[in-house]
């Protein structure tokens, strides 16, 4: 049955995606966000589009009520990061909603893991990363708000999710640039850790088979991929991508770190340790979910996208130069951190 559904952001890596298979299932969408067009992801035909900056109360709550319509059987909210955003949200739709999805954050399970696959049982505990603490704690408001006043929120943690313009590995583009021009590339740890990687085409079908879905409301799932590599294996599809031999230099997660502090949390609180999931949850509601891209065909998929863009080919200089350092570091050139 056809749903009127809302979309908070819809032209992201994840929402994009979804805001396509929503419309491909038949059903009436609408996407609010700041308006900004998106060449890499334009919204598809037919979708609604209503503006307003999501930070601005009065402007989102304007926007919502002004929609053709009126109401919403669904809202599918992709950015919001901290508890004042949920509460506006939960103030703003509670009594007037059949469906609220909160996107969480697998990296908000406990790192590191006590054991796998990761189930939506494992604790929620992760001390190195605020984002992901962030998540957690508006996980806490839903479930109290599901709890105290019957608000229909549905939670989903997506872990590491991609398409063609999103490189997972740490330097991104400049990782590419430097395995095209024959440089060592820096891998964290011993390049083994197992890493879900998860395309967003795929985790879109999960994702819409849980809109009103009546079995979802109270609930937590996480969607992921069943397609967990090791890193080496990330960084060596890329390189065969490309169309070379990748040089890999394995460097502690805590080493790099420590030369750039902005990649800590991500890499010490999620990316260092493996991570593996059972999706048996999300599957008993929606049993067409499977992994159908791996990243062997992403990588392939990633490289010809960027060669089709080449104003999008930009190359970090200071990441660039911390690769260098660290390179040096681990060959014992020099020093990783002066």
């Amino acid at each position: 049955m056809s749903k009127r559904i809302l979309f908070l952001g819809g032209t992201g890596v994840i929402s994009s995606a979804c805001v396509a298979r929503a419309v491909d299932a038949g059903h009436d969408v609408t996407v609010l966000n700041r308006g900004s067009s998106s060449s890499r992801r334009p919204l598809p035909e037919g979708v609604r589009a209503l503006e307003a900056d999501l930070r601005d109360v009065e402007a989102t709550t304007a926007a919502v009520a002004d929609a053709p319509g009126g109401g919403f059987d669904v809202v599918c909210e992709f950015l919001a990061f901290t508890t004042d955003h949920v509460q506006a949200d939960v103030d703003r739709f509670a009594g007037n909603v059949g469906q609220y999805v909160f996107i969480s954050s697998a990296s908000a399970y406990q790192k590191p893991p006590s054991r796998l696959p990761i189930t939506e049982s494992t604790p929620l505990r992760n001390p190195f990363w605020q984002y992901s603490r962030d998540k957690i704690a508006c996980e806490d408001l839903l479930v109290a708000a599901y709890r105290d006043r019957g608000f229909p929120a549905t939670i989903v943690r997506p872990s590491h999710t991609y398409d063609a313009t999103l490189i997972p590995t740490t330097g991104h583009w400049t990782d590419l640039a430097r395995l095209r021009a024959g440089k060592p590339v820096v891998v964290h740890g011993d390049g083994t850790s197992l890493w879900t990687l998860t395309h967003a085409r795929d985790f879109a079908v999960a994702f819409a088979g849980l809109l009103g879905n009546p079995a979802a409301i109270g609930e937590a799932f996480h969607i992921t991929g069943e397609h967990a590599p090791t890193w080496n294996q990330v960084y060596g599809w890329l390189a065969d991508a490309l169309g070379v031999e990748a040089d890999l230099v394995h460097v502690a997660s805590e080493t790099i770190a420590a030369v750039r502090p902005e990649w800590g949390p991500g890499l010490v609180g999620d990316k260092a340790h493996s991570v593996v999931f059972d999706n048996a949850k999300v599957k008993a509601l929606v049993p067409e979910f499977r992994t159908t891209i791996t990243f062997d065909e992403g990588a392939r998929e990633i490289v010809e996208w960027y060669d089709a863009h080449p104003e999008e080919q930009v190359v970090d200089p200071a990441a660039d130069a911390a690769f260098d350092r660290l390179v040096a570091h681990a060959r014992s050139i020099g020093p990783a951190v002066e």
